[in-house]
């Protein structure tokens, strides 16, 4: 094949999985842009959460009955302590039914931890926030929608690499191509130098979103463990494991066990449920990692908790850190957001140029029939 013929084939393709994939590219980009930041837009979204006042935190204990008395009959599951001033404490109980795909729902409870007041009560699975989640990650299609948004991972990586190829000056040095009046179009234009600035980050980000949609696919490549990452069967039963009604040990009994094996700050407790009679006990220490604590509801005795990213080690842990930018740094993040949001102009600006061809190429077939009638 020549050199004009295998490009005009990359053409074709870079031409149709841009068309084909258009109208998912776009929120897919948009939501994923928007969430690098998910903590600060909740800020904007749902400022009540955030109301919280001044002074030393209550007990665990002391917050936990509070969010007790705010959802009734339901049992409080886990509560998150707060690892900064003005952030809330936050409690969630056990998992409602449900046969929609992902984590089941819970009744989350905002509280201000100085003085326990309930800030606010939502659905875990409701709110602009966790629909944004839900479409970035399965499209809001049961079953599908995971392996549909890792397809699109995949079809990226190939417009990313035809891209390049097309973004190419056919002639003279690499750096024409950085020029900004490429066409009299002015989307045009933009559509050439985006697509360069942002081709490799969206390289980047279209292979931590497949590898994050396919681990068994990927996991093995790289010797790591295939199961897939929160879908094990362990995982499974604890996503519908239920708070037991009535615990042998009090919270506070629990807490000091815990605290006794690995003195620190808790961060996060976890309540004894119908699959694991344990209580689970986050603790940053002074120094170090956080560790997990497992205090047996039966015994008191506490113990080191299996690391519960066992699941999800090594490039796989770090894939899902660079796809959604935790703890890698403003630059990085900056870049993903700009990563979702240039995707999205490129999708809208590749479509005005196929529409406008259409029109020059119907024009031209119009004028070549003319002449040959005439002729």
């Amino acid at each position: 094949m020549t050199k004009i013929g295998l490009r005009n084939t990359w053409f074709q393709v870079h031409k149709w999985i841009g068309l084909a994939l258009a109208i998912l590219i776009i929120p897919l980009c948009v939501t994923g842009a928007a969430l690098v930041w998910d903590e600060a837009l909740d800020h904007v979204v749902n400022p009540q959460r955030y109301a919280v006042g001044n002074g030393p935190a209550l007990t665990p204990d002391q917050l936990a009955t509070a969010a007790q008395a705010a959802v009734g009959t339901a049992k409080i599951a886990t509560i998150k302590l707060p690892a900064e001033s003005g952030a809330p404490a936050i409690a969630s109980t056990g998992p409602m039914p449900s046969k929609t795909q992902g984590p089941a729902a819970r009744t989350n409870v905002y509280l201000d931890p100085a003085t326990g007041k309930v800030l606010d009560v939502a659905n875990s699975r409701s709110g602009l926030i966790m629909t944004m989640h839900m479409i970035h990650g399965t499209m809001l299609i049961p079953v599908w929608g995971r392996p549909i948004v890792g397809w699109i991972g995949v079809a990226m990586l190939f417009s990313c690499f035809t891209g390049i190829w097309l973004w190419w000056p056919t002639v003279g040095k690499w750096m024409r191509g950085l020029r900004w009046r490429r066409h009299r179009n002015l989307d045009t234009n933009l559509h050439h130098l985006f697509g360069f600035w942002i081709a490799v980050p969206l390289f980047v980000l279209s292979l931590t979103g497949a590898w994050i949609s396919f681990p068994t696919f990927f996991g093995p490549l790289v010797g790591e463990n295939a199961r897939p990452m929160g879908f094990s069967a362990e995982r499974a039963a604890m996503n519908k494991a239920q708070p037991l009604g009535t615990t042998r040990m009090p919270l506070a009994t629990a807490e000091a066990a815990a605290l006794a094996k690995q003195p620190g700050s808790v961060t996060q407790i976890a309540w004894p449920t119908d699959y694991k009679a344990i209580w689970q006990f986050t603790i940053k220490p002074a120094k170090g990692k956080p560790a997990t604590l497992a205090v047996d509801d039966a015994s008191g005795i506490a113990s080191i908790a299996p690391d519960a990213n066992r699941g999800q080690a090594g490039i796989a842990r770090l894939m899902r850190q660079i796809h959604d930018g935790t703890g890698m740094g403003i630059v990085w993040q900056a870049i993903i957001f700009l990563g979702g949001l240039l995707p999205a102009i490129l999708a809208i600006t590749g479509v005005i140029m196929w529409w406008r061809a259409r029109g020059w190429k119907a024009e031209l077939k119009a004028k070549q029939k003319a002449r040959a009638s005439a002729a």
